[in-house]
């Protein structure tokens, strides 16, 4: 089956994932656009899985202080390379991690992985990271963060 290429588009630039994933989800969903989203997130996860035990040396620290001034948030994100840290994508993320961490209150890193995302409560933060490690292609890693309130 021939892939369609505005379908291919669309996934493109809803997801980021590589053209190459992309074809080979549309071609064994047949076209079928949300069927091909449940298989890049499927396969997405599978990837993540296995880049769980690379070298994590990089990365950023990102702080978040809510409009009120009276929350705030501190986060250390690590990956593999110095590349992946610097884009806007794992900048995001880690803004994004700081942001929930202020609005949540996670008691520590592994309920903080398992709390719901608050912008899609479909994902949980441990999934929402894992979504960027297939995006990145590189292992991504929450080491700390601190959380302050006055």
């Amino acid at each position: 089956m021939k892939t369609d290429i505005k379908l291919l588009k669309q996934l493109r630039n809803e997801t980021s994932v590589s053209i190459v994933d992309l074809r080979k989800a549309l071609e064994e969903t047949n076209n079928d656009y949300k069927k091909a989203l449940a298989w890049i997130k499927k396969h997405g996860i599978k990837k993540a899985e296995k880049k769980r035990d690379r070298k994590t040396a990089q990365g950023i620290i990102e702080s978040y202080i809510h409009q009120n001034g009276k929350v705030g948030a501190i986060v250390e994100l690590l990956c593999e390379t110095d590349f992946v840290a610097r884009t806007s994508e794992f900048k995001n993320l880690a803004h994004e991690i700081a942001m929930q961490i202020a609005a949540m209150k996670p008691r520590d890193v592994n309920s903080l992985l398992k709390q719901e995302y608050i912008r899609d409560p479909s994902l949980t933060i441990q999934d929402f990271i894992k979504q960027a490690i297939s995006r990145l292609g590189e292992n991504i890693v929450l080491k700390r963060f601190e959380r302050f309130e006055i």
